[in-house]
């Protein structure tokens, strides 16, 4: 399991992940399947609902877990269930083994428990001279590998059929042929002896209800019931968080926790254990604490608590997707083990593991309690800074972006230093060795010859336009594709609107922000709503999304203990607006001012447009206003860009990037239309590499190219 000292070991765990076609094809078929399966599973339910429901129960319950916790015992004890609770890993381990030495047991079975992999409670069993088996099937076999889980629903998803054939051969010294039922009918003979044989079993729990002291398991096995009921002792290991108050949340949980988890409506086994154990059978409960009671106080990670343990962040994370759970986590798999790793063992396992979020924002979408892993896994970057240090090159990238004129003066010295580089093209044809061998896999974008700032006084403006609309650059856009606004001022002209540009703008803070500097995106954050005053503006009008997303959700999340943001922010925030939804919504575009070109386009939905802005619709809308749009599989899923994150991990980049411009250039398409200019470099970079199959636009060019002759000449 991921254990990695230094980056470079982490990077050397990453590409042997890579090299497993097997690996990357079966995460490949799994998310598919899944993607489809999940939208099938909650056609018809109200699925932000459940969410929330889910979400303000779990909320609610940290709020009061010591009580919860003191109801749970009491009612438990009245049943005759002995109640324990662990403050640490090493309490827990020391307990559970206490209580098999005192019953004497010595034969042990256990149904998968993540819980019981957080305290590697099977290796402390073990030490003491117990017989430890897991029943499940995927853990049975992870467990013969002498390896952790790869994910925390199907535990063994990395290993093909044959891997396991093999490995049963093995173990009972008889070939067996690849087959799934012949390989199960195999380990059902081997593990059926264990169950009887057991002294004691040892199970997890997916919910605690402190109103009648019951417990939940959820499985598609039958084996948890076996352990619960056949050996003479039952232990369940169970984390403070998964206490609830009523069978009602209970119930909410079992609604939602398989159809997250595997797109079923319930799994095939719903276990509820409660009341008296049987005459020959004693119950022990096992809360565990190691730092929950903590984190409940946390008022900014405490939501991690709410957790149901469905492995839905890995299933559509695209990273997992690449290298599997064995280099996603520690023992928690996907984003929340990023997470979870932090808390539970420690910033030294999560320091190379935390980085490893390209930021999509694909496990917040499909979380069952709402929680925003990518917000959390921000504070953990900026958390880990503070306690051990910035890197020397984050203090530089700091100090130099929160100095507007040093940052700008530095871009614009770069159009000269990158003569040498670009050989008179739009790109660094020669790369500089320390980034040829990273970088090679697409073309980076040379700087502007002028950025937007100096051509806006010349570029034509209409003064008697109905709407007033500030414009937002970001960096990209004013120094690297200047192109793409004076575009989208065209578009702007030609149906209404006043533009201006102030120019005391910086960089949104995006970048410094996922880096962890959380100080100097603050200082991004006040600079930018001083340059603005949004109060004179109907709209503030962006063309990359990041930074509309940043604007709009993390600007008022970092300046809410600033008494001097106030209002100033709130109104910076709820003025920004998306190129997109703002033609659509706002000046209400259509075929009368649009013409359609001939030209087939195909989509890419930038990440923190379709989920951060939970814009979708109208992207599409537009490219079908000015083209034949043609859908393709995946449209919305990671381009691999994630800014900062290509150039720390682009083995990892590449390979989502190569994956999405196949399918693109199978479409069939001329165009490919992107919301977003971190895309844009991703994309355009990786087609000239490629030979430029298709032309990559930003949409606001494709609409500008598509102007009415007449409607385009109105410019004021």
């Amino acid at each position: 399991m991921q254990n990695a000292k230094t980056m470079k070991d982490f990077h050397r765990d990453l590409a042997s992940a890579l090299d497993d076609d097997f690996l990357r094809s079966t995460l490949d078929a799994f998310a598919l399947a899944y993607r489809t399966g999940r939208a099938e599973v909650f056609a018809d339910m109200d699925e932000p609902a459940l969410v929330a429901a889910v979400a303000g129960a779990k909320d609610a319950a940290l709020d009061k877990l010591e009580d919860l916790y003191l109801r749970f015992r009491s009612e438990a004890e009245k049943r005759g269930v002995v109640v324990h609770r662990a403050a640490t890993a090493a309490e827990a381990n020391a307990l559970i083994v206490r209580i098999a030495h005192d019953a004497r047991c010595r034969a042990i079975v256990k149904a998968k428990s993540m819980t019981t992999e957080e305290i590697r409670l099977s290796t402390a069993l073990e030490d003491a001279g117990l017989e430890v088996v897991e029943t499940d099937l995927g853990e049975w076999i992870t467990q013969l590998r002498r390896e952790g889980p790869t994910h925390m629903v199907l535990p063994a998803i990395h290993l093909s059929r044959h891997q396991v054939a093999e490995l049963f051969a093995q173990v009972t010294q008889t070939p067996h042929p690849p087959d799934i039922g012949t390989l199960v009918k195999v380990a059902r003979r081997a593990l059926r002896p264990k169950f009887t044989a057991a002294d004691m079993g040892i199970t997890g729990a997916n919910f605690a209800v402190a109103e009648n002291a019951a417990i939940g398991l959820c499985t598609n096995e039958g084996n948890a019931r076996l352990v619960t009921t056949l050996p003479r002792v039952h232990v369940a290991l169970v984390g403070l968080e998964k206490l609830v108050p009523t069978v009602s949340e209970a119930l909410d949980i079992v609604r939602i926790l398989p159809r997250n988890a595997t797109a079923q409506a319930v799994t095939a086994y719903v276990t509820w254990l409660t009341g008296r154990p049987t005459p020959n059978q004693e119950r022990h409960i096992v809360f565990l604490d190691n730092g929950r009671a903590a984190l409940a106080k946390d008022p900014v990670c405490r939501q991690i608590l709410r957790c149901v343990r469905c492995g839905a962040c890995a299933n559509v994370c695209p990273v997992y997707r690449l290298v599997g759970g064995h280099k996603m986590g520690h023992i928690y798999i996907g984003a929340i083990g990023l997470i979870l790793t932090y808390f539970y063992h420690g910033r030294e396992k999560a320091r190379h593991l935390i980085q490893n979020c390209i930021g999509c924002e694909a496990c917040k979408q499909v979380c069952a309690a709402g929680i925003d892993l990518p917000a959390v896994i921000r504070e953990i970057r900026s958390r880990l800074l503070e306690e051990e240090g910035a890197p020397l090159e984050n203090t530089l990238l700091a100090k130099v972006m929160t100095s507007r004129r040093i940052f700008h003066a530095l871009l614009r010295f770069g159009k000269w230093a990158q003569r040498p580089l670009t050989g008179g093209t739009p790109y660094i044809r020669h790369l500089p060795d320390i980034f040829r061998k990273s970088q090679g896999f697409r073309s980076l974008p040379a700087i502007a010859g002028a950025p937007f700032r100096v051509r806006w006084p010349s570029l034509p403006k209409r003064f008697d336009g109905r709407v007033l609309v500030g414009l937002f650059a970001g960096c990209a856009q004013d120094f690297v594709y200047p192109e793409q606004l004076e575009a989208a001022i065209t578009v702007l002209n030609a149906h209404g609107c006043r533009v201006d540009f102030p120019l005391k703008q910086n960089c949104c803070g995006l970048p410094l922000h996922m880096l962890g500097e959380r100080d100097a995106a603050r200082a991004l954050a006040r600079e930018n709503i001083r340059a603005f005053d949004a109060a004179r503006f109907d709209h503030i009008l962006t063309l990359c999304p990041s930074c509309a997303s940043h604007i709009r959700h993390a600007y008022p999340r970092l300046l809410a203990d600033d008494p001097g943001a106030g209002t100033g922010v709130q109104q910076f925030a709820s003025r920004i607006r998306d190129f997109s939804s703002f033609l659509v919504d706002i000046l209400g575009l259509s075929s009368a001012t649009i013409r359609q070109s001939e030209q087939k386009i195909c989509y890419h939905a930038s990440c923190h447009l379709c989920r951060g802005l939970s814009v979708t619709r109208q992207p599409r809308e537009l490219l079908t206003l000015a083209a034949t749009y043609v859908p393709t599989e995946e449209e919305d899923s990671c381009c691999g860009f994630g800014g900062s994150y290509s150039l720390k991990f682009p083995e990892i980049s590449r390979r989502i990037l190569d994956r999405k411009l196949s399918r693109y250039e199978q479409s069939g398409a001329d165009i490919l239309a992107v919301d977003c200019p971190g895309c844009i470099i991703q994309f355009r970079g990786g087609e000239e590499q490629r030979g430029n199959r298709l032309r990559v636009l930003h949409i606001a060019e494709i609409i500008a190219g598509n102007l009415k002759q007449e409607n385009g000449d109105r410019n004021g």
